[in-house]
């Protein structure tokens, strides 16, 4: 009899253990294809997204490329860079934005880039969310939509490619064609220029490295 209890002991544990297994292993598989989906920072997943942004945008940005004359590469790249090539790109919450657009509205900031208390009169706590969160697949803040004088939708919808090109084209297109790619990047994510001494003042310090990279990804054919 206790060899019998034995024998159950042993298959409760293989079970178990095997089980344990399968879970850890579904974890690592799952983990693993969050992150080539998501183009976070890891090489592995700069596979993945050079073929999403390739499938999801590259018809697109061809076609807008050409309108507004911008490098098909540095596009291509910012946009995986940016938000991994995903389609719907997602959204995020500037807390920091957020504040700084309150500020302009009540009149203790007189400005905030371009924005000024003019442009936010009417807008609530919703609106000024909305304005304080980036959108598409290049990662556009809200209220760069003012400059555009555009809507949030055109932004974050089916005519984010063509919005988020425009612009490039006003803010920055002339450094993207005389062919200053170091500084595009820098001024896409901070609005300043690539630091003639010091180190970068993008979020993740890779920021520019990575996105000179996927440059040359998106420049061979795949």
């Amino acid at each position: 009899m206790p060899t019998k209890d034995k024998t159950h002991t042993l298959i409760r544990w293989t079970w178990a253990s095997a089980g344990l297994a399968v879970l850890l292993l579904s974890g690592i598989i799952t983990s693993e294809l969050n992150r080539r989906i998501d183009g976070q920072w890891k090489r592995p997943g700069e596979w993945w997204g050079l073929q999403a942004t390739e499938k999801n945008y590259g018809a697109e940005v061809q076609k807008w490329s050409e309108h507004y004359d911008l490098p098909v590469p540095y596009l291509m790249a910012l946009i995986q860079l940016e938000s991994g090539g995903r389609k719907p790109a997602g959204k995020r919450f500037e807390v920091h934005v957020f504040d700084r657009l309150q500020d302009v509205q009540n009149g203790s900031l007189e400005h905030y880039e371009n924005i000024t208390q003019e442009h936010l009169t009417e807008a609530n706590d919703d609106a000024l969310r909305n304005l304080a969160t980036s959108w598409g697949p290049f990662q556009l803040m809200g209220y760069k939509c003012i400059l555009l004088e555009r809507q949030i939708r055109d932004i974050r919808g089916q005519d984010a490619v063509q919005a988020g090109i425009e612009w490039i084209d006003i803010t920055y297109g002339n450094v993207l064609r005389k062919g200053k790619y170091q500084d595009a990047f820098h001024l896409h994510n901070t609005g300043k220029p690539f630091p003639k001494s010091g180190p970068p003042l993008t979020f993740h310090p890779d920021y520019v490295e990575k996105g000179l990279r996927l440059m040359d990804a998106h420049e061979t054919p795949n």
